[in-house]
């Protein structure tokens, strides 16, 4: 590009195409401060752009996040009469989407006289680029009745990756159906994808035979399968693909090794964990962000070492943050230690103190030592600032359609056939030695009150749903936003065993897969 810029600036009079040239150079190579320097200069002079000049410019804008840039290039839209023009509409749209101004994006996209796949698939990226997964699946599945599913791969991509967030794995087997029968190859971006999506929606066998298949691969697939690697609790697996990475020549990023550390902590590999944030200090390539930071004090936390987890945090070469407090603090309350908890929890009120989950998990950390006066005092203190806290839920597909249950639920359709199964459960449970897990319930009641809490986990009622309502010997998937407790750990170990099923749980930022009376993670999450 440079030597590009200085031929251009050898030109006496540069016309349209010549700006746009140096834009579009300019936005390839990702120098979008540049590219909105050339246009500036394009108006400037006097030169009129075309509706080439606009989808560059808007791009630039896009990755920049720069809205304010953006709404005033949509002002000269107008004034040079291209308000009509499909691409450039379109990328107004994607602009204002994953600006986050979804309101004017949709206003946009509603005032287009013909709506093509490419607006369909502008409107589906923007939700995706803001992380509004259902809404994406909202639109891609409205843009499926309306174009006949002739989405771009752009699309595609987004809805894979909303797919891959939501855990809506039929959709996705769907989108992999068609690309299957319509493109003769798929590119690079579409196949990491595919990767992603199998991997966070539980097939890790699928993704890893599209991973194998691939004949190049960048930073970003063997990031995502090693992502997919570490849901699923194959942490030495995912390390070996990432010493496999380092050989093939492709050079590690942030992402790659916020993957790698956080396979290293779900599967309680202490030395491999610190050898790898070694190797990246040492290497220098990578400055280390308070996400790798994070990452480190979650492997150290979860192993039971808090006071080097602790040492971590105060030597940080960067600003610390809520986010490795809360890692600490949620190691302090499984491994109950209050004291070191105690300084978690005060550091993190002094850095966020608008987040009700971190309330919760104090709350939590001093019922299970049972403080009962801390434990009110932090409840009255969350309700004088008005904090709710999103319910544990469970979601389960069954026949094409999604279930949600939460915690004693009693308003599904087929509330009464649902608890009849959990009471035969039950039975079925004593005779194979399980007893519930009365420390699980974190309240000040009698055993009697927290056994029949206990039964109704939301887990526990999504598990006897899909049990009555899916085939004999099929696997059961079930998606959660929280934690699972361990007594619903251990209840699903055993309902996998007497019922002969597969069980596959997502439990918030990784994978449980239960067969026979046995689970994937080995009792470590």
């Amino acid at each position: 590009m440079n030597y590009a810029a200085s031929i251009f600036r050898g030109i006496n009079d540069p016309c349209t195409f010549d700006y746009n040239t140096m834009i579009r150079g300019y936005v390839n190579e990702t120098s979008f401060e540049e590219a909105l320097r050339v246009y500036s200069e394009m108006v400037e002079e006097g030169i009129e752009p075309d509706n080439f000049t606009y989808p560059f410019v808007l791009k630039a804008c896009t990755r920049l996040k720069s809205i304010r840039e953006g709404k005033q290039i949509h002002g000269h839209v107008f004034k040079h009469g291209f308000e009509a023009d499909v691409f450039v509409q379109n990328s107004l749209i994607n602009m204002y989407g994953r600006c986050g101004d979804t309101a004017l994006s949709s206003a946009v996209f509603e005032k287009l006289e013909s709506k093509t796949a490419a607006s369909w698939s502008s409107m589906v990226s923007a939700r995706a680029g803001v992380g509004m997964w259902s809404d994406c699946l909202t639109l891609f599945r409205e843009m499926c009745r309306e174009t006949g599913l002739k989405a771009e791969e752009s699309g595609m991509v987004s809805a894979l990756s909303a797919c891959a967030n939501t855990g809506a794995l039929d959709l996705g087997m769907s989108i992999h159906a068609y690309l299957l029968r319509n493109i003769s190859e798929l590119n690079i971006a579409v196949k990491t994808s595919l990767v992603d999506m199998y991997a966070k929606c539980g097939c890790l066998d699928k993704a890893l035979r599209i991973f194998k298949m691939m004949e190049g691969r960048n930073s970003l697939t063997y990031s995502a399968m090693i992502s997919g690697l570490a849901l699923h609790g194959e942490g030495e697996a995912a390390v070996r693909m990432f010493s496999e990475m380092i050989e093939q020549g492709i050079e590690s990023d942030h992402v790659v090794y916020v993957s790698v550390l956080n396979a290293c902590s779900h599967s309680g590999l202490v030395k491999e964990g610190r050898r790898v944030f070694e190797e990246m200090l040492k290497e220098g390539k990578v400055e280390p962000t308070a996400e790798h930071y994070g990452c480190l004090v979650d492997l150290l936390g979860r192993a039971g070492l808090l006071e080097e987890a602790l040492e971590t945090i105060q030597n940080m070469a960067v600003e610390q943050n809520d986010v490795v407090w809360r890692s600490f603090l949620s190691s302090c309350r499984v491994h109950q230690n209050v004291e070191l908890g105690m300084i978690a929890a005060r550091e993190l009120i002094r850095l966020s103190s608008h987040n009700p989950g971190d309330y919760l998990v104090i709350s939590n950390m001093y019922a299970q030592a049972q403080m009962w006066e801390d434990v009110a005092r932090v409840r009255t203190e969350m309700a004088n600032k008005g904090l709710k806290q999103t319910p544990g839920f469970s979601i389960v597909e069954v026949k094409g359609k999604t279930h949600r249950f939460v915690s004693q639920d009693r308003f599904h359709p087929q509330c009464n056939e649902i608890y009849k199964m959990l009471h035969q459960m039950e039975w079925q449970l004593k005779f194979e030695g399980y007893t519930p897990d009365v420390t699980q319930v974190l309240l000040n009641v009698d055993e009697e009150e927290k056994r029949e809490r206990l039964k109704g986990h939301s887990l526990k009622v999504a598990l006897a749903f899909a049990l009555l309502y899916t085939p004999p010997g099929s696997i059961i998937r079930i998606a959660r936003n929280l934690r699972m407790c361990s007594d619903c750990h251990t209840y699903t170990k055993k309902i996998s065993m007497i019922y002969e099923r597969e069980i596959v749980v997502r439990d918030r930022n990784r994978f449980h897969l239960f067969k026979g009376g046995t689970c994937s993670c080995k009792d470590y999450w």
